[in-house]
């Protein structure tokens, strides 16, 4: 199986109608999401546990596939790795909602770590062990990859964090 490129949404426009009828329900697998990634350009590893992680700076998105047979699900899981403080958590979990009430995907919510930090993890799912369109497939994970990237822009604005990164790039200043 393979993707067509032009069955790729292009977010500026409509994709174009696909000549034919459509294909069958396929079951998704590791194969097909690397042939999307690399279609849509972007890099990725397998890390030791066998998923698949598209890295960007300020976050990695993880494409797992678990469960078996009718009950396997695909998972596209970023971990945002801009940590938050503890005492930062109540106003984070208000504006993590306010993203949940607002959007479809991806659901946010917040981990603790040990050391105190709060992380946020984004997450979309979708059952594949009956099979699902290959056009559906494809858009669906296209979509929740731009999703997981705008929640990032839409945090740093959010929280004013765009004030602190212009502030950390600026060179230091001799007038003090």
């Amino acid at each position: 199986m393979s993707i067509d490129p032009s069955s790729i949404p292009n977010f500026g426009g409509q994709p174009e109608p696909q000549p034919g009828p459509p294909p069958g329900p396929v079951v998704p697998d590791q194969d097909l999401v690397k042939q999307l990634l690399d279609q849509m350009e972007l890099k990725y590893v397998v890390d030791d546990e066998g998923d698949l992680a598209a890295p960007w700076e300020e976050f990695r998105t993880y494409f797992m596939f678990r469960g078996e047979g009718d009950q396997q699900v695909f998972s596209v899981r970023t971990f945002y790795d801009r940590p938050h403080q503890i005492t930062e958590k109540p106003a984070l979990l208000e504006t993590i909602d306010d993203w949940n009430r607002r959007t479809l995907w991806p659901k946010v919510y917040s981990h603790t770590h040990d050391d105190g930090t709060v992380r946020l993890i984004g997450e979309a799912q979708l059952l594949i062990g009956t099979g699902v369109s290959l056009e559906h497939f494809v858009s669906s994970t296209v979509s929740w990859v731009r999703a997981a990237i705008e929640f990032d822009k839409w945090l740093v604005e959010q929280l004013g964090l765009a004030e602190d990164i212009d502030e950390s790039e600026k060179p230091e200043s001799d007038d003090e």
